[in-house]
């Protein structure tokens, strides 16, 4: 029997990325390939490359048939001049997948979660209350711009969106900040990026008490949302002891891979 025909088209993301679909015509989903803008907040380094986080599945039955590559070719064909970030897990298909189209690894992740059911409310109270003199939390709420760097988010108007920013201000210098990002409209998992703070602020818990506070906002903006993921390098030491210290857990190991620009 010859093979179906399969069409790959592009459907609507409403959270602010894009996404491809590998349809069997007037039959199921067979795979599907989504980009995710990686927030570009570096402050004290020069923008970097337009780059997107991929993910890419191809039911398993369905697998070998070339739909990877082809998902994979409608993502390049529609994202030229973006660098392609993958986290895979290791040994896995999507490890071959990643090596045999040309990625290159770059680095090992760790991903943990954070369920807001395990979290001690009046405990994340005392931490977004302490007191840190000369210093004050100003949030943001709305959706993020590829290249808006978080001064200028915190001056525009904060509206209804997928994203929720928390920082630290010094006499109105940004000295730290997190973000969280919602997935989609009732989804109840956000993603996390940070706690970063900036050099010359460093040593005063600002990280800690930043994150606190956003995730007490987060509850507040997006009530449905009850788990919040992050991503880090295995060895940001610190970063990852400041997550611990906050309730999160591992919840998975990945390999990192990246495709250069077209």
């Amino acid at each position: 029997m010859s093979e179906p025909p399969i069409d790959i088209v592009t459907v609507s993301d409403h959270s602010g990325g894009s996404r491809w679909q590998a349809m069997v015509p007037r039959g199921p989903v067979v795979g599907m390939a989504g980009l995710r803008p990686i927030v570009p907040f570096g402050q004290d380094t020069p923008p970097a490359p337009a780059s997107a986080e991929l993910s890419l599945h191809v039911e398993p039955l369905w697998r070998r048939r070339g739909l990877g590559s082809g998902l994979l070719a409608a993502v390049r064909g529609q994202s030229a001049g973006t660098r392609l970030v993958a986290n895979v897990a290791a040994g896995s298909p999507g490890e071959a997948f990643c090596r045999r189209h040309g990625f290159w690894h770059t680095g090992s992740r760790r991903h943990d979660l954070l369920a807001f059911g395990d979290v001690h409310q009046a405990w994340l109270g005392e931490l977004v209350e302490a007191e840190h003199p000369g210093y004050r939390l100003t949030h943001w709420t709305g959706a993020l711009s590829g290249a808006a760097r978080v001064e200028e988010l915190l001056r525009s108007p904060s509206h209804t969106g997928d994203a929720s920013v928390t920082a630290v201000r010094e006499e109105g210098d940004l000295a730290a900040y997190a973000v969280a990002v919602v997935e989609a409209p009732g989804r109840p998992r956000a993603r996390q990026y940070g706690p970063a703070v900036r050099p010359g602020h460093r040593g005063r818990r600002l990280g800690l008490w930043v994150n606190a506070a956003l995730i007490q906002r987060l509850r507040e903006v997006h009530p449905y949302v009850n788990e919040i993921e992050t991503l880090s390098a295995e060895d940001e030491s610190h970063l990852l002891a400041l997550r611990r210290h906050l309730g999160f857990q591992l919840l998975r190991r990945t390999r990192r891979y990246e495709l250069a620009r077209p």
